[in-house]
């Protein structure tokens, strides 16, 4: 980057290791400031105002990629990594890097703008098709949850969304009022916080239909993960670090991973669950979107719902 003719524009201002074993190398540090070991990055980047991360380690290091993509996954900064033979041999870098320097840009995107566009079109179009024709529904099913137990007709909750942010999500309630008194706890089938008609709008999902306002407000999609809470997130992500990708897109009321697996009654499941929400990401397309959609009605009609 230094010995280009026309600079890319970036100010270096230091390097950190990400093996403590390796020591300090001073001979880059005569060319950069040290500052510091990888696992102080994250204050690093706030403290030095940092914009651009580039990812420069050795062939023997490979393994540490995963992490520190993990680590800077909801850190607001560009990333770069400098590619090996087999990158470049697979055509990961493009005409346009080699003539400047050879780096891979790792893109936090999924959607292109054109298909961002496309899918946030048809989750507004289809939320406010169901709102309306559903709209008889919506007021039977706020009837019964009304006259069959005390409390409000739509239970409202944090969860955690697109770039790991909060927002309120809305559904209809199947529990009993301070059903957590005690705190956090996941729901089993035989949970007895669970109101009976509940276990009845749980079987058949009608308990997420108010998550249509969620897809016409932003917060959610019609397809993608399910959202959770920051409390299970926690411990989630202790388990299995990647599960920070799940939040490059918005949560969505159904998934593939719901549609395969279901509810989960513990973090064990959730990480099991988690890898056909990973899966979904890889492959995420508009089609697949409507196979899901498919798939859940038939699941609803049928009342196959875990």
């Amino acid at each position: 980057m230094a010995k280009q003719q026309k600079s890319s524009g970036n100010r270096l201002i230091g390097f950190v290791h990400v093996d403590k074993s390796n020591g300090f190398s001073d001979q880059l540090g005569q060319k950069l400031k040290h500052l510091g070991e990888f696992e102080t990055i994250r204050e690093i980047i706030v403290k030095e105002e940092v914009e651009e991360v580039i990812i420069a380690i050795e062939s023997s290091e490979h393994n540490y990629i995963e992490p520190i993509l993990n680590t800077l996954d909801d850190c607001n900064v560009v990333i770069k990594i400098i590619p090996d033979m087999y990158d470049i041999m697979t055509g990961s870098v493009r005409l346009a890097s080699i003539l400047d320097a050879p780096l891979i840009v790792i893109s936090r995107d999924i959607l292109q703008p054109r298909q961002k566009f496309y899918k946030r079109f048809f989750d507004v179009s289809m939320s406010l098709f169901f709102l309306v024709v559903l709209s008889p529904v919506y007021l039977i099913l706020g009837l019964i949850t009304k006259l069959t137990s005390k409390g409000p007709v739509i239970y409202k909750q944090q969860r955690v969304g697109l770039r790991g942010l909060p927002f309120t999500i809305y559904k209809f309630r199947s529990m009993w009022v301070d059903a957590e008194k005690n705190g956090p706890a996941l729901s089993s089938h035989t949970d007895a916080r669970i109101t009976p008609f509940g276990k009845f709008l749980r079987k058949s999902r009608f308990d997420e239909l108010p998550q249509f306002y969620n897809v016409i407000k932003g917060d959610m999609s019609i397809v993608g993960p399910r959202p959770e809470r920051k409390f299970y997130v926690d411990q989630i992500i202790q388990k299995a670090p990647h599960y920070k990708h799940l939040n490059k897109v918005k949560p969505g009321i159904t998934s593939w991973g719901q549609v395969k697996y279901g509810y989960a009654e513990s973090i064990d499941q959730m990480v099991e669950r988690m890898k056909y929400d990973l899966l979904y990401i890889e492959n995420i397309s508009f089609l697949l979107d409507i196979r899901i959609i498919i798939y859940t009605i038939l699941i609803v009609l049928q009342g196959r719902g875990k």
